[in-house]
């Protein structure tokens, strides 16, 4: 029998049995066909080739949540990652603590039906369906581990400015090589049916090529579409990015100090 951990919000986040396995109602499994559905039409020719191939290697159902094993078997195997379930949105000492250990944090609920283009909080179509085929990849399993490791000794102040280069590169970045076109590689906008439409093709936001300082100094906001995107040339970018002293370039966007935001400010909600 499964339990169900209820937490902050309208989710459910769901435990695995004593085997394992974790029960999902239908009309979870139901959503998660739905988006599927929905994405597998809109990332082809704007998702990364990387992010394709690492979809085709998983290759998880389509018609229902996949367990959890089913994806570290994938993983272990390239990379040597595996996922690691959670109950909803974790400290930054927990999350950093994870990913140095090649572990992602995968939280067990599923969105409702009102919230396919967008949610706060992420869910398990987030970090399945958007990060996982990516960290099938070296390039972005490696980054991903020296972030974590990082993360892990930086202090509470740093690691606010850590956030914004997870943000603009894991869960927002998009890539543009040289000879070819724009497409995705962050996961945040990959799981989103409405942001890869409007990151892609809407000519509201901002898109620069990435600097280390500059992402570091970049306010942003979750609980709207993205006003800027940063760019990185190809995949293999983000090997260079895990060389360069960050902790330096921290210290130094602690010092300039942050960018005026390319967003209105966010409303108080009346009482």
């Amino acid at each position: 029998m499964t339990k169900e951990i209820a937490h902050t919000g309208p989710y459910v986040a769901r435990s695995a049995d004593d085997s394992g396995y974790i029960h999902y109602p239908q009309e979870e499994h139901d959503i998660w066909s739905q988006l599927y559905a929905r994405q597998a039409v809109n990332l082809p020719g704007r998702a990364c080739k990387e992010y394709l191939q690492g979809l085709d290697a998983l290759a998880m159902p389509k018609d229902r949540i996949p367990q959890l094993a089913e994806i570290d078997k994938v993983l272990q195997a390239t990379t040597g990652w595996k996922t690691a379930a959670v109950p909803a949105l974790i400290s930054f000492g927990r999350f950093f603590e994870l990913l140095a250990n090649k572990e992602f944090p995968v939280a067990t609920f599923i969105r409702r039906k009102e919230e396919f283009d967008y949610l706060q909080e992420p869910d398990i179509f987030h970090e399945i369906f958007g990060h996982c085929p990516l960290l099938t990849n070296p390039s972005f399993a490696h980054f991903s581990h020296i972030y974590g490791q990082l993360g892990l000794n930086a202090s509470k102040e740093d690691r606010v400015f850590l956030a914004r280069l997870y943000w603009f590169t894991v869960e927002f970045g998009l890539l543009k090589p040289q000879d070819g076109e724009l497409c995705i590689y962050g996961g945040g906008i990959l799981s989103s049916p409405g942001e890869t439409l409007y990151a892609m093709e809407s000519q509201v936001p901002e898109r620069k090529p990435f600097d280390l300082l500059d992402v570091l100094r970049t306010p942003y906001r979750i609980d709207i579409m993205q006003p800027i995107y940063y760019v990185i040339e190809h995949i293999d970018i983000l090997d260079e990015i895990a060389k360069m002293d960050i902790m330096a370039y921290v210290a130094k966007a602690r010092q300039l100090g942050l960018f005026a935001p390319k967003y209105p400010p966010k409303t108080k909600k009346a009482s």
